[in-house]
């Protein structure tokens, strides 16, 4: 059974940076995708970035030249390097595992967005203040 384990959540000012990191435990897959997503309250889930086996990435337009996703396989840690908060970035941020070889990093996110598969940590929470 897989568990990921969310961490670097916190609170910062506008145009302040923060890096999220989520650690893979029981990881027994060779080939994967990982990506983050979000959900404010009020406001539906969004796939932000996505990284699947090959090394490609995907983001979402929201975040596209702010974040950076980047893994360490020795570490089976994902990270989001997050530059540039705004206050609309504030939500809980989550990571997810999907063990399908063939997914792609777009289709990662389109799952993260709309499906419910794969493996999905609690979350750390982002809050970004003017």
């Amino acid at each position: 059974q897989v568990q990921l384990q969310e961490s670097g959540g916190a609170s910062v000012q506008t145009g302040g940076a923060l890096r999220l990191s989520c650690v893979a435990r029981g990881l027994t897959y060779d080939r994967y995708s990982m990506g983050w997503y979000r959900q404010a309250p009020g406001k539906e889930r969004e796939g932000i970035a996505a990284i699947d086996s090959a090394g490609r990435t995907s983001y979402a337009e929201s975040v596209k030249g702010r974040f950076t996703i980047s893994q360490d396989h020795a570490k089976d840690t994902l990270f989001l390097q997050m530059d540039s908060l705004q206050p609309e970035d504030t939500a809980m941020y989550h990571c997810a595992l999907f063990p399908i070889p063939a997914m792609n990093s777009m289709q990662a996110l389109e799952v993260m967005t709309f499906g419910e598969h794969g493996y999905r940590g609690q979350g750390t929470q982002v809050t970004v203040s003017s």
